[in-house]
């Protein structure tokens, strides 16, 4: 657990938020490309902070280009509908985690 650091923790619970966020787009919505979206995309981000956590450098670079591509979807999609949920907060969700993954880390 050393290896454990913020850049790891937000790139972990941002995995999850999508992973749920998916799910519930599907349940809600009967919406088969956001289950495929988040479910995708949360695969890679888990991916990406085991390999953080295992002190792999393309960890922290995978997270960064998959949240970058995901906060653009998401002001795309915000763009297009103008509605806050959900699209809206994860543009807000993906712009802090962006900050956190783009912090200098040592």
């Amino acid at each position: 657990m050393d290896n454990l650091n913020l850049t790891t923790i937000a790139t972990l619970i941002y995995g999850i938020l999508l992973f749920i966020g998916g799910i519930i787009g599907y349940i809600k919505a009967r919406s088969k490309p956001s289950l495929i979206s988040g479910v995708l995309s949360s695969l890679l981000l888990l991916l990406s902070a085991f390999l953080q956590w295992q002190q792999v450098a393309v960890g922290l670079i995978l997270a960064q280009i998959i949240t970058i591509l995901l906060a653009i979807v998401f002001l795309i999609r915000l763009w297009k509908t103008r509605k806050l949920m959900p699209a809206g907060l994860m543009v807000m969700i993906s712009v802090a985690v962006l900050i956190i993954l783009f912090q200098t880390t040592s």
